[in-house]
């Protein structure tokens, strides 16, 4: 299962549409999907690798304007942490009191002027426009001068600016500059034996735009046939294969195998409600015997629903050798009761 939870619906804005498809307005579609995906997230915790796709299916974005959604979409909400803190200094108003519309806006515009190829004039402007359509018209004055000023440096200048002195607070700094909350940074820091440089790289690492990894599950997929697709072979696994853009159900090899999965997995979410059984075929591996086989039999059991798109929740549960196992519950929903009945029983699991 996806890691946000999710909450009551907010109450909507003045003059943002109903879901689904909006009203026409004047902002293009690709900006106007990403924007709708962001606002579910800050909203209602939606998961957004749940709702990007299926907004770009059910408004029909394809090919440049859908890639565009995405870059907008998961680019804006890496970067979120890092634009909130330029943003509140190009803001003569406290970002937590605007009107809930406007801090997508404002964050997707952030992302245009100082991520992306996109011209200055441009971004300002179709904010604007995504404003006006989502907000009224009255915001657009404020949208257009915060944004303006954020086009006046580039991200590393703002980050100089708004980032706390390494000196003086070292996890904040990386906070901001990495765009990663304090506690993650203590988190890995602590993890990675307070290594410095290593810290640094990591949070470096997990802000890069990430690349689609396919897995050949044998006896559904080669991976030769994705290869063929366009994926590129991957580096550790001689079942994986890496797409670089584009939908990977347009992969021939890859929507036939996904289909019947799905079809499966209909057919038994119709007669039951949840599925709770095991998250692997055997304990956690020792690393003498992570072998490429070895590691294809651990993904046996999560495999065929996460391909299927499915939310799955796997609570790890400690065994007498010091190793661990674990129990995976699967439901056709992401706001299914059984996950909070699962996490709620997690701590009844004995631990030897």
């Amino acid at each position: 299962m996806a890691p946000r939870g999710r909450a009551a619906p907010a109450r909507r804005a003045r003059g943002r549409a109903a879901p689904g498809r909006p009203a026409r307005g004047r902002a293009d579609p690709a900006r106007r999907v990403a924007f709708d995906v962001l606002a579910a997230v800050a909203e209602r915790d939606a998961y957004a690798n749940l709702l990007l796709p299926a907004l770009l299916a059910e408004r029909g974005l394809t090919g440049r304007d859908a890639a565009l959604a995405t870059e907008l979409t998961y680019g804006t909400l890496r970067g979120q942490g890092s634009y909130d803190a330029i943003l509140a200094i190009c803001s003569d108003r406290d970002l937590g009191r605007l009107d809930p519309p406007l801090r997508p806006v404002l964050r997707l515009g952030a992302h245009q002027l100082l991520a992306t190829r996109i011209g200055a004039h441009a971004a300002v402007a179709t904010s604007v426009d995504l404003a006006k359509d989502v907000a009224g018209p009255r915001p657009s004055g404020f949208v257009n001068a915060v944004l303006r000023r954020v086009a006046t440096r580039d991200l590393d200048s703002w980050l100089e600016i708004a980032a706390p002195s390494r000196a003086d607070d070292l996890a904040g700094h990386l906070s901001v500059a990495y765009s990663h909350p304090r506690w993650i940074v203590g988190a890995l820091s602590e993890a990675l034996g307070e290594d410095l440089a290593e810290t640094e790289a990591a949070l470096a690492a997990n802000g890069e735009r990430p690349r689609v990894t396919l897995c050949a599950v044998p006896g559904l997929a080669d991976p030769a046939e994705l290869v063929a697709g366009g994926a590129q072979p991957a580096r550790w696994s001689p079942f994986g294969a890496y797409l670089a853009e584009g939908d990977p159900a347009q992969v021939a090899a890859v929507e036939p195998s996904r289909a019947a999965l799905v079809l499966a997995w209909s057919k038994f979410l119709q007669a039951y409600d949840f599925l709770a059984m095991a998250a692997t075929p055997c304990p956690a591996l020792a690393r003498a015997d992570c072998t490429p086989e070895n590691r294809l039999r651990m993904l046996a059991l999560t495999a065929p629903a996460s391909l299927a798109g499915l939310p799955a929740l796997a609570i790890p549960v400690a065994l007498p050798s010091g190793l661990t196992a674990g129990i995976q519950v699967v439901a056709g929903r992401p706001d299914s009761p059984v996950f909070a009945w699962a996490l709620r029983s997690a701590a009844d699991i004995p631990g030897d």
